[in-house]
């Protein structure tokens, strides 16, 4: 290549990283500029979203919403509580707007408090569909859902972690904004902010304090990101500056994946903070060892709203081969006990996650196979609900 046609791709580059900063900078403005978090015990009525997404997920959803609906019959009928259907997130729909989010299901986002959202498809290179953004993370950056929340508890091997992963920065802030630089060289990008990093340290530090965890690990890749990994460590150390009382330690992310599986020391964990990347894969092979991702679920919480969602995708192929009722219904319903409890309803959360660990744990009168030799979603969901009027 010429050189002049290299100018020329360099310029060319340069001014969309001048985009993408200016973006960036902008938002960190906005973080600034932010208010407190929503209290709910103020509002005359709480909305709650209910987006099914695609695949399995209006089916997981609307388990969901079922065993809500159950032990907030009185809420409901009081009118304290309003459940709010929303549906248009299906891929096809996306594909149709061009947009990860249509303009019509975002206003219908905005008009709720807190949203309980199943699984939506994300087009990826290859497959033949657009280049259209996760709707995940484009919720999580439009409302600014920074902190993922995904809890982990097998009682049996000593396990009960909380991990606490950084969600609107890292490489998945501009994660659909790379570009190929010329036809041999392709870019991708990395954000940490000061205030995105002290946000989701101070949340995962109060969070440790007030259940009596005296343990918070750090995960990055310091070692060779040296300048976001290494500001993010720096951010959350001195936050934990605040918590004498709390232990803090630094883990790399490969060798944290290695330490999850050593029985010995996976048990001293509590509180692992990671950014964005690498909390969605240290969190999944985590949920492995409560039964798989599809038994896990996660809190995005923001200052004026949050999402609860399952942490699998949306699985396709199930419903090609006509087989989601068989979808588990657990990680959505362990995604509505965040929700209670982020709602202050802190006794029906700890009733429904009792619920849960009876009939996935304990009793296991019915199994979940995703086939027909396993119980269906609605039979599961049946089976929690009785199991919650003997509790």
């Amino acid at each position: 290549m010429s050189t002049n046609i290299y100018t020329y791709a360099l310029d060319a580059a340069c001014e969309k990283f001048r985009a993408i900063l200016e973006k960036q900078l902008t938002r960190v403005e906005n973080m600034k500029a932010q208010g407190d978090f929503t209290d709910y015990d103020f509002l005359p009525k709480i909305i709650i979203g209910v987006c099914g997404g695609d695949g399995i997920g209006p089916t997981i959803t609307k388990e969901a919403e079922r065993v809500l609906s159950f032990m907030l019959r009185e809420e409901l009928a009081a009118g304290k509580i309003e459940f709010k259907r929303i549906d248009g997130l299906t891929i096809e729909n996306r594909i149709a707007a061009g947009k990860a989010i249509p303009d019509e299901v975002m206003a219908e986002l905005l008009s709720c408090h807190v949203i309980l959202k199943g699984p939506t498809t994300t087009p990826q290179k290859g497959d033949g569909m657009p280049n259209i953004e996760s709707a995940n993370v484009a919720m999580r950056k439009a409302l600014d859902l920074f902190a993922n929340i995904r809890p982990v508890k097998v009682p049996s091997e000593g396990i009960s972690w909380t991990i606490f992963r950084e969600n609107t920065e890292g490489g998945y802030a501009v994660g659909s904004e790379g570009f190929n630089v010329t036809e041999d060289l392709a870019v991708d990008f990395t954000v940490t902010t000061k205030q995105g990093s002290e946000r989701i340290a101070r949340l995962a530090y109060e969070y440790a304090r007030k259940n009596g965890l005296d343990r918070v690990s750090l995960v990055t890749k310091a070692n060779i990101i040296k300048t976001t990994d290494g500001n993010f460590l720096e951010d959350c150390h001195r936050v934990a500056d605040e918590y004498p009382e709390i232990t803090t330690d630094e883990w790399y992310a490969d060798i944290m994946t290695a330490k999850l599986i050593d029985k010995k020391r996976r048990r001293d964990f509590k509180v692992l903070l990671l950014p964005n990347l690498y909390g969605d894969i240290i969190s999944d092979e985590a949920a492995e060892f409560q039964g798989g991702v599809g038994t896990a679920g996660c809190a995005n919480i923001g200052k004026k709203y949050a999402m609860f969602e399952a942490i699998h995708g949306s699985a396709p192929r199930m419903v090609r081969e006509g087989r989601e009722k068989y979808a588990d219904p657990c990680s959505m319903l362990r995604a509505a006990v965040m929700l209670l409890s982020h709602i202050g309803m802190q006794d029906k959360a700890d009733r429904l996650e009792r619920a849960l660990d009876i009939c996935s744990f304990e009793e296991k009168r019915l199994v979940i196979t995703g086939r027909d030799a396993g119980a269906t979603c609605s039979e599961f969901g049946d089976y929690v609900m009785e199991t919650l009027a003997k509790i």
